[in-house]
């Protein structure tokens, strides 16, 4: 079996309040994540909203046709000296719709995509045949900008469905880029994946992760626990505008503030909160402002 060697996840044994440093950092990823959601024609030139909050990145692929393909740019960005791929996401209302019916069916990974990995490792159906389209074209990408610009740096960022695509993508590149390369993914709003092998492997494999749920956001409680589906660790929750915590575990933290607690089903959710704000910022189709 092919095995990558990264460094575990320093865990978070406990609930722990996030600084305003913290919460600061993460702006430009959020930029990133709500620019997935402009035209290719925009995001080309990087003229855009969230595209102004991040200058100076350099966009070399932008795909997709927001239908049968969601759309993904793949760029540099010299600040932090690392290759940077995002996945625009979905209407919450359709991805919910989605998620709760009872057919949700998961699959193993695709051998010639995630190679050496066990069949007990399955996914979400839709999530990998969506990832599948633009897999090779983007990981053709990736290395031609690794090469092009000597880093050994990638960053997976997406929300909502293209949340799913990026923890997707953080495994597809660490298990085929060099073992050496820092794998970095920051996803809003992501539904559940895949199952507790799928975390597991997961959480041994990207030691650098976090996916931020906002306040009473349903979309992170779906698919159910009870079909099987588990979250990876690196849970952040906005609790409120300028309050949030990291949570300990994959999905199993006890603590009030956490989201598997907050939200116990969809009945006391609000959809709404999907779409932000992630600390004054809205990400979704009418945001790419």
């Amino acid at each position: 079996m092919h095995k990558i060697m990264f460094p575990f996840r320093v865990d978070v044994s406990v609930v722990t309040q996030m600084t305003s440093i913290q919460l600061a950092d993460l702006k430009p990823y959020t930029e990133f994540a709500r620019a997935a959601y402009c035209s290719p024609a925009i995001v080309t030139g990087w003229n855009c909203g969230p595209c102004e909050a991040v200058p100076g990145f350099e966009v070399s692929l932008t795909g997709g046709d927001s239908d049968n393909i969601q759309y993904y740019y793949v760029g540099y960005w010299p600040t932090e000296n690392t290759v940077v791929v995002a996945h625009e996401g979905t209407d919450p209302t359709q991805l919910l719709s989605d998620l709760t019916d009872g057919n949700v069916l998961m699959e193993p990974l695709d051998p010639m995509l995630f190679p050496g990995i066990d069949n007990s490792v399955e996914v979400h159906s839709g999530f990998a045949n969506e990832h599948a389209l633009t897999a090779s074209i983007i990981l053709k990408e990736v290395k031609n900008l690794i090469s092009q610009y000597n880093t050994n740096s990638v960053t997976l960022v997406g929300h909502s469905l293209g949340g799913a695509l990026a923890e997707l993508d953080c495994v597809f590149m660490a298990l085929n880029l060099p073992p050496s390369t820092a794998i970095k993914g920051v996803t809003y709003g992501t539904p559940r994946v895949g199952n507790t092998a799928w975390a597991a492997l997961f959480d041994s494999l990207i030691s650098d992760f976090q996916r931020i749920n906002n306040e009473k956001d349903i979309v992170p409680i779906v698919p159910g626990r009870f079909m099987g589906f588990s979250h990876v660790q690196g849970e952040v929750h906005i609790v409120s505008d300028g309050y949030a915590v990291q949570c300990p575990g994959d999905d199993d933290a006890t603590d009030s503030l956490c989201t598997i607690q907050s939200v116990p089903d969809i009945l006391v959710g609000d959809l709404l909160n999907h779409l932000g704000p992630y600390q004054g910022i809205y990400i979704g189709t009418i945001y790419c402002t």
